[in-house]
């Protein structure tokens, strides 16, 4: 019978620095299955292995043992570039998404041609201002105004709400999302939460959130994950997720 699931890890180890005194087994046969339309929030202490399980689904890394299987298809040793077929990403720092020297209709129309859509130097004979601009005041930032700027000259606000609707332009199968608000001062993070619930939400995108953020964890997605010491000490979802305090999650984090 053919695998439905968007995402599915199976006995996944990494070991870093192997054989040293500095060894570090990060990631102890870890397992995962994310279904179509889960938006699921990881959380876990800084060193428990979260980034680096969501390293080695996007193919930064390569997992030591285990295997990973996107929309069915098996990817443990492949690269970044074949598992772009199913997945994008954001990251934690708001430049890696984008392109700082290129407008900001330049970067939205590489996103495009990343799916085969359009040529970087026809986006405007292609009529695409004009869907450009609705798109981006879609977005509430103000850069529907700001078409043809350099990105570098964006906030970081800006240029990570730029970043997502990037990466959701060809609706993804898997959407990774690296602590995307954490560089963000306080209401700009607030701001591209709303923004990223709406666009998962509107476009029923599977996602999956790396966060640091105990309040964003319990607020969005409809499944929760805890990372510890390597394993997932935790995963509850609906009414049960719903039902978690901030004090459970403490008390977890303390044992």
């Amino acid at each position: 019978m053919p695998n439905s699931s968007v995402l599915n890890v199976q006995n996944l180890q990494k070991v870093f620095f192997p054989g040293t005194s500095n060894e570090r087994h990060v990631l102890k046969n870890v397992n995962l299955t994310i279904e179509p339309g889960e938006f699921v929030a990881v959380i876990g202490n800084n060193g428990a292995g979260k980034s680096t399980l969501l390293n080695t689904i996007a193919g930064t890394l390569v997992a030591d043992a285990g295997e990973v299987r996107l929309a069915g298809h098996r990817v443990t040793n492949k690269g970044v570039a074949y598992r772009s077929r199913w997945v994008a990403r954001v990251f934690q720092d708001p430049k890696m998404g984008t392109a700082g020297e290129l407008s900001v209709a330049q970067n939205l129309t590489l996103a495009e041609k990343h799916t085969g859509s359009l040529s970087l130097r026809r986006y405007r004979r292609a009529g695409q201002t004009a869907r450009y601009t609705e798109l981006l005041a879609n977005l509430n930032m103000g850069l529907e105004q700001r078409l043809n700027t350099q990105v570098k000259y964006l906030s970081g606000g800006q240029r990570q709400a730029l970043s997502l609707l990037m990466a959701t332009l060809s609706q993804p199968q898997l959407l990774l999302l690296d602590e995307h608000t954490a560089a963000l001062d306080p209401q700009t993070s607030r701001e591209v939460m709303a923004l990223t619930q709406r666009i998962v939400t509107e476009q029923q995108l599977t996602t999956l959130m790396i966060t640091h953020k105990m309040s964003d964890a319990l607020t969005y997605g409809n499944r929760l994950v805890m990372v510890q010491d390597g394993q997932i000490k935790l995963d509850v979802r609906g009414e049960a997720k719903q039902n978690l305090q901030a004090e459970d999650l403490m008390g977890l984090f303390s044992d």
